[in-house]
């Protein structure tokens, strides 16, 4: 395996050593799928991403996504932290839009001035209903401190989550995966990754928290999850959480596990179609090669 260029971006972050943190590799086409997953498993971020090529195809970059466990369609934050590598690294800065080639087709990113980057993701999809309380099981809380004025649900764009509303902070704090259940659980639905929210935050500036567990991709806890949020913004509109069509609101992330992150979620309703935009800041914190 030829000696490779790789960066550690942190993504959804409002400073360094904060966020997501993300490998990102270059000129990667010489390596097979094996290769990949066996560098992600030594990163061992919740993903790593290789850019296949320093040349886009078409104006897009052709980019794989790897979790520790397996290779996965789409994630936010890897979508967000690759389109800066390629805007800051390859492309040396001066363009405002980078597009990716990802396994769920072409993701738009833009670079605004403030230092924000944006993805438009694709439509949701609304999928099963679940009970309360078996989610409650897994999560190791009293069933009554679930909101049930929603419901449990799986969504996705193009990564499925199961939603699940909380009461309170402190009930989001005191979740706790129980692992034989989860498994057990999720052995017959589409949906892998469990994110959590509630209408209160650590940060007063902030509109809600959000917990991610995603213990099948290899990440028992993520701090910062641009397709688990994505998801949770079309939910949100969808059941019109905070009684109405459209949202711009701030959600906060990894407090729990000392990577506080910061994400800015878009969506509205139009003509029966729900758009969504993720955002967030990211900054590279290294460079080097593997040999």
């Amino acid at each position: 395996m030829k000696n490779l260029q790789f960066y550690i971006v942190d993504v959804f972050a409002e400073h360094k050593y904060a966020g997501n943190q993300l490998a990102v590799f270059r000129e990667s086409d010489g390596l097979s799928g094996d290769d990949m997953q066996r560098l992600a498993r030594e990163t061992h971020y919740s993903e790593t991403t290789f850019i296949l090529n320093d040349k886009p195809r078409d104006g897009s970059w052709d980019v794989r996504i790897f979790t520790p466990g397996e290779e996965v369609p789409f994630a936010g934050h890897p979508t967000l932290g690759t389109a800066h590598v390629i805007r800051n690294e390859i492309l040396k800065g001066g363009v405002n839009d980078v597009a990716l080639n990802l396994k769920i087709g072409r993701i738009a990113v833009t670079f605004s001035g403030d230092g924000y980057s944006w993805m438009k993701q694709i439509e949701p999809e609304f999928g099963a209903r679940h009970e309360a309380a078996a989610l409650a099981a897994i999560l190791s809380l009293p069933v009554s401190t679930l909101d049930e004025r929603f419901p449990v649900q799986e969504v996705s764009t193009g990564l499925p989550f199961f939603i699940v509303p909380l009461k309170t902070l402190d009930a989001l704090k005191k979740a706790r995966i129980d692992r034989n259940k989860y498994f057990s659980y999720i052995e017959k639905t589409r949906a892998k990754g469990i994110l959590v929210f509630c209408p209160q935050a650590h940060d007063a500036g902030n509109d809600i928290s959000v917990r991610v567990f995603v213990d099948y991709f290899g990440v028992p806890e993520d701090p910062a999850t641009g397709s688990g949020n994505g998801s949770l913004a079309g939910y949100l509109v969808k059941h019109r959480y905070f009684k109405k069509e459209r949202i711009d609101i701030r959600s906060e992330q990894g407090y729990e596990i000392d990577r506080p992150s910061l994400l800015l979620l878009r969506a509205q309703e139009v003509a029966g179609r729900i758009h969504i935009s993720v955002g967030g800041r990211s900054i590279t914190v290294a460079r080097g090669e593997f040999i």
